[in-house]
C-alpha cells in the first residue's frame, strides 16, 4: 500500500528524474533534424521555466517573454560582432542585459496588475522588436545578424541545452524552497495580505522578473550561437503565446510543467506543420480546455493520478 505523501515527498525530484529520462535521447534519435528540434524544445523550456517563476509562481502576466530572449540573442551577437567578444562572455553580457532591462522595466511595471501589466509589457516587446527590425545599420534588421557558433556537434549542443536547464531547475528548487519562494507565493494569493504580513511586494516582485528575464536571456543567448543567425522573428508576440501555450498546458506553478509542456508542444507543432497553420488553432484549443478543466495542466493531472 502507497504511503500517504510519499509522492508529495518524491514531487522536488520529479523534474530532475524527467530531465534524466530524456538525456539518452541522442542515442536513439539520430536524425540532425530531430535533434535540432529537440534542442529547440529546450530552448523553450528555458524561458518557460522563467516566465513561470513570474506568472506562475509570483502571480504578474507579462507579455514580453520571447523579447527578452530576442535581447539576449542580439547582445551577444552584437558583442560578438562588434566588439570582438568570445561567445561566452557574450552570453555573459546576455544574461546581465537581460537582467539589467528586465529590472528596468519592472521598476516601471510592477507596481501595475492583471490587464495594465499585460499591456505595458507588449507595448515594450512590440517597441524592442520594432527598434532592432528597423535598426538595418547596427543589427541587420529583418536580413539577419550572424553569429559565431561554439559546437559543430548537434549532440554536444544537446547536452548544452540540457545543462542548462538543469542548472535552471537545481536553481529554481533552490529558490522556491528558500524564504523568496514563501514571498512569491504570498504574493501571488494575495498581495493585500502578504504586504500586511510585512512582505515588500514592489521589491520582489521586481527580483521575480529579472530573474525570469535573466533565464529568458540565457536561452536567447544559448540560441543565438546554435542557429548562428538570428532576426527579430525570435521577439515575435506568436513565440510568446507558444510559451505560454507550454506553460499552461505542462502546470503553471510546478517546476516540471513549464519542461515537460515544452518538449510536448513543441514536438507536437512539428508534427502538425506538415498539415499546415493549423497548430496554434490546436494548442490554443488545448489551452482553453486545460484552462476550463485542468487548471493545474499535465503535472497536476500526474499529480493527482499518483496519490
Amino acid at each position: 500500500m502507497r504511503r500517504p505523501g510519499a509522492f508529495r515527498a518524491l514531487t522536488p525530484w520529479v523534474p530532475l528524474a524527467f530531465l534524466a529520462l530524456v538525456a539518452p535521447l541522442p542515442l536513439v534519435v539520430t536524425d540532425p533534424y530531430w535533434l535540432g528540434i529537440l534542442i529547440l524544445s529546450m530552448y523553450f523550456a528555458l524561458i518557460s521555466s522563467g516566465w513561470n517563476l513570474l506568472a506562475g509562481y509570483t502571480g504578474q502576466f507579462s507579455l514580453a517573454p520571447a523579447t527578452f530572449a530576442m535581447l539576449g540573442a542580439y547582445t551577444t551577437g552584437l558583442a560578438c560582432q562588434y566588439a570582438g567578444a568570445p561567445p561566452w562572455l557574450g552570453i555573459v553580457a546576455a544574461v546581465a542585459a537581460s537582467s539589467a532591462i528586465g529590472a528596468l522595466l519592472a521598476l516601471v511595471v510592477m507596481r501595475l496588475s492583471g490587464p495594465y501589466l499585460a499591456l505595458t509589457t507588449l507595448s515594450f516587446a512590440e517597441i524592442a522588436r520594432l527598434v532592432i527590425a528597423n535598426s538595418y545599420n547596427f543589427t541587420r534588421g529583418d536580413l539577419g545578424l550572424g553569429v559565431p557558433g561554439i559546437l559543430r556537434s548537434r549532440v554536444g549542443w544537446y547536452y548544452l541545452f540540457l545543462g542548462a536547464v538543469v542548472v535552471v531547475v537545481i536553481g529554481l528548487m533552490v529558490l522556491l524552497r528558500s524564504p523568496l519562494g514563501l514571498y512569491l507565493r504570498a504574493i501571488r494569493d494575495d498581495e493585500v495580505a502578504a504586504a500586511s504580513r510585512g512582505v515588500d511586494v514592489v521589491v520582489w516582485k521586481t527580483v521575480s522578473f529579472t530573474l525570469s528575464s535573466a533565464v529568458a536571456g540565457l536561452a536567447g543567448a544559448l540560441y543565438a550561437h546554435f542557429a548562428e543567425l538570428i532576426s527579430p522573428e525570435i521577439g515575435l508576440l506568436a513565440q510568446t503565446g507558444l510559451v505560454i501555450c507550454m506553460v499552461v498546458i505542462g502546470g503553471m506553478g510546478t517546476i516540471l510543467g513549464p519542461i515537460a509542456g515544452a518538449f510536448l508542444v513543441y514536438l507536437l507543432s512539428e508534427v502538425l506543420r506538415e498539415v499546415g497553420g493549423v497548430q496554434l488553432i490546436v494548442f490554443a484549443v488545448v489551452v482553453i480546455v486545460f484552462a476550463r478543466f485542468f487548471r493545474e495542466g499535465l503535472a497536476g493531472l500526474a499529480r493527482r493520478a499518483s496519490a
